[in-house]
Formats: structure tokens, C-alpha cells, sequence
């Protein structure tokens, strides 16, 4: 009714990851069932993955264009869930879930996340959002009652009693599920269900904080649904939880990689003579040797590439950086390299903002990034990576990095474990 005030929502006093029956595929092939997170999947990527099974969770996490997608998803899922495509869990479990290849060994429990108030600090975000983002994702959480794939959590439990757990139930027991996808990385699951282990690991990672390293849209996706559910008087229910896969950092130290932009309507000989206002600008024949330079660079530093030569941006003019700051951010904050671009050089230098219409996004790999400029006969904007250290810095002190920041890895496979509402 109107003016009827919101039931206080539910928030837990500690990191709560409590067990669930997983909703998980029951096909031969389980690794053409599987998928990137859906933000890593390119356009051309959906049908290739379609093309892989026709069962493929691509169906669900990206369901189309059209103004029917998200229902679209719904009916595709209770029709898998019918027909044996997906099943459900028999025991409620946490699962243990390992990632390893070339380089790569990545091991933590997927299970439902309790949802914290934001002002106890219990989760912490590093990354703002995007409002379109999270509406996509709320249409499709609301519509399907369920968390499709696990947002990417990291805690600092010193390999405690946790990890310890959860490195031997991966070096002793039999997995659920052994799985290559086609990247050349393993996947393997188990599931915990014994009262006694469970219990162990509620108690140790009550005292501590989670940064969300990968997921900030779909996190905000399950506040957002919370405080619908509770504002329709609801009461307590699935809507409290979300799927999570933790992880702890000093047992798995992260991998954090750039994220870098192409944008369409600049070309590169208008982007580099813009910049010379504000920039030291310094001419590369060959993007490799500008990339190099770019590494080690010190302070704020872009390369930009596209259809001609490759151009390094160093030095930028202080005056003009600091007044381009919010001055309410900290110095650390301004230092980062995604601030100087979010707040300086796209919105001054270049006349526009960082958003979903004018720029697109490329995780990691800046080759993919000059191609597709070229393509355009746009820019890309090669940027270095962040530290871990100030990600965490600033998220400590209640800031956030902007948008598409950081690229924590490696990422948890989508498809393997599914979360319902009617399971939850």
C-alpha cells in the first residue's frame, strides 16, 4: 500500500555461504553445455557456442533481443528442468570447484551467499555499475527465479580451516564432474554435504569480508531483487541469497587483467591529435613496441591504436587532471589510470563518456581490441592493469573504481552449478 514502510531486510552479522541444492546439466557432453560469464560472450561467440549444443547455457544467460527474451529464458528452463536436460541436487551442498591449466589453479566453494545491508561491510564492492546492465539482469533473474551463473568472490582466510578443507577434498576425493572446455582448461566439482564439514566452514568464515572481484551487475542484481521481494511484503525467502563462488586469496592469489575500450566513432588520427593538448604524445610504427613501452610506463598511460601508427599517451598535465576530478574522491583514487580516463580523457580531452552507447569493452586481450578498431576505423585505448593493492585499498575505504576496471581471473565457468528459486 502506499506509504507502508519496507520490512527491514534480513543481513546476517558475518560472511555467510550457506548450501544448496545445485541445479546442473545431466548431458554426455557437459563442456558444450558450458559458457564464459555472459559478459565475456561476444555476439559472434553466442552462435558459436549454439553451435556447440543445442542445450548450451547461452540460451538462458542470453536470451535474445527481442521484448520476449526474458520469458523466452523461463520457458527454456522449466523446459530442461522437465525434461532431464538439468537436474536438481538431491542434499543441499556446498561444492568445491577447481580450475587448473597451463599457469592457472584456481580452487573455492560455490553455495548461496547471504545478502548483507551494504553499510555492515560484510561484501564489499570495488566497481561501479551501469543502471542499463543491471535492469537486463534484473529482467532476467525476476523472470526466471533463479541465479543462472555465480558472481566471483575473494576473502583473506590466511589458508585457513576452509581452505585447508577444500584443498583436500580436491586432492582426495572423487569429483562430481571432470570436465576440459574448449580453452584448454579443466573444470572439476565435488560436493560437501557432511553436517560436521559444513559446519566448520560456516564457523570460520563468519569474521571475515569478501571483495567481489567479478559480478558487481549481477550483486546489485540480487540487492535490487531483495528489496523488490520485501517491498511486496514477501517476507524472508530465496530472494535473501545468491550464487557465489568463494574463494580465498592468500591460498589462490587473483589474476587481475585490464579491460580496454574500442570506440567506433573516433578515428585514430583525431584521437591522437586531441590528446597533444594534455598528453605527451610519442609516434610507435609498430603497435608491439608501443605496447612494451606502455608497461612500463610510470603514472597514467594509454596506448591507442587503430587504422595507422600506434600512439603512446604519457605525462598528462596535472592541472587539467586534477580539475577534472570529483574532489570528493581520494588521491589514490585519481591516481588510477581508469579514473584519469573515465574523468579526464574521454570526457575532456575527447568530448564523451564511458558509457554502453559510445564505447565498447574488451576484456583482456588488446590485439582483439586493435582489430576491432581497425574494423570501425575507430580507436582502441590499450590500458595497463591495476594493482591488486589499490583494488583493495579503495574498496576498504568505501570507494569504488569505475566502471569495467578490473578483470579478476580466472573467471568460474558458467553451467556447472544453476541456482532456482523453487530449489533455493
Amino acid at each position: 500500500m502506499p506509504g507502508m514502510a519496507i520490512p527491514e531486510l534480513p543481513s546476517p552479522d558475518g560472511l555467510v555461504l550457506r548450501p544448496l541444492r545445485g541445479v546442473r546439466f545431466a548431458v554426455d557432453d557437459l563442456a558444450a553445455v558450458t559458457s564464459p560469464p555472459y559478459d565475456l560472450i561476444s555476439r559472434e561467440d553466442v552462435q558459436s557456442l549454439l553451435d556447440a549444443h543445442p542445450n548450451n547455457v547461452v540460451r538462458l544467460i542470453l536470451p535474445g533481443a527481442d521484448q520476449h527474451r526474458y520469458a523466452e529464458a523461463r520457458e527454456t528452463l522449466l523446459s530442461w528442468l522437465h525434461s532431464g536436460v538439468l537436474a536438481v541436487d538431491d542434499l543441499p551442498a556446498l561444492y568445491v570447484y577447481e580450475q587448473s591449466g597451463p599457469a592457472i589453479l584456481l580452487r573455492g566453494l560455490i553455495g548461496d551467499l547471504a545478502l548483507s545491508d551494504p553499510l555492515k561491510r560484510i561484501v564489499l564492492p570495488h566497481e561501479d555499475v551501469m543502471p542499463g546492465t543491471v535492469a537486463d539482469r534484473l529482467a532476467l533473474m525476476r523472470t526466471t527465479e533463479s541465479n543462472l551463473e555465480p558472481i566471483f568472490l575473494l576473502y583473506e582466510g590466511d589458508g585457513g580451516v576452509t581452505a585447508r578443507l577444500v584443498d583436500d577434498v580436491a586432492s582426495t576425493r572423487s569429483p562430481l564432474v571432470d570436465v576440459r572446455t574448449d580453452d584448454g582448461i579443466d573444470h572439476r566439482l565435488w560436493a560437501l554435504t557432511e553436517p560436521a564439514e559444513l559446519d566448520a566452514v560456516a564457523d570460520d568464515l563468519r569474521d571475515h569480508q569478501a571483495l567481489i572481484a567479478d559480478g558487481h551487475h549481477r550483486y546489485a542484481t540480487y540487492l535490487a531483487l531483495q528489496h523488490e521481494h520485501h517491498a511486496e511484503g514477501r517476507g524472508p525467502g530465496p530472494w535473501d541469497f545468491g550464487l557465489a563462488l568463494l574463494v580465498d586469496s592468500t591460498a589462490y592469489p587473483p589474476d587481475l587483467k585490464a579491460i580496454h575500450r574500442v570506440i567506433p566513432g573516433l578515428p585514430l588520427e583525431e584521437a591522437a591529435a586531441r590528446a597533444k593538448g594534455a598528453w605527451q604524445v610519442h609516434e610507435f610504427a609498430h603497435e608491439d613496441e608501443a605496447l612494451t613501452a606502455l608497461a612500463s610506463a610510470v603514472g597514467p598511460a594509454f596506448v591507442l591504436a587503430g587504422n595507422g601508427p600506434t600512439h603512446l599517451l604519457t605525462n598528462p598535465d596535472p592541472v587539467q587532471v586534477e580539475h577534472a576530478m570529483p574532489v570528493s574522491r581520494s588521491a589514490r583514487w585519481k591516481s588510477l589510470v581508469t579514473s584519469v580516463l573515465s574523468e579526464f580523457l574521454l570526457p575532456k580531452v575527447w568530448g564523451m563518456e564511458d558509457d554502453e552507447e559510445s564505447v565498447r569493452i574488451v576484456h583482456h586481450d588488446a590485439s582483439l581490441a586493435i582489430r576491432m578498431a581497425r574494423q570501425q576505423s575507430g580507436t582502441a585505448v590499450i590500458i595497463p592493469p591495476l594493482s591488486v593493492e589499490d583494488v583493495l585499498a579503495i574498496a576498504a575505504e568505501g570507494e569504488r573504481v569505475p566502471r569495467k576496471s578490473t578483470s579478476f581471473g580466472p573467471k568460474p565457468r558458467t553451467g556447472l552449478v544453476l541456482r532456482t528459486f523453487a530449489t533455493g
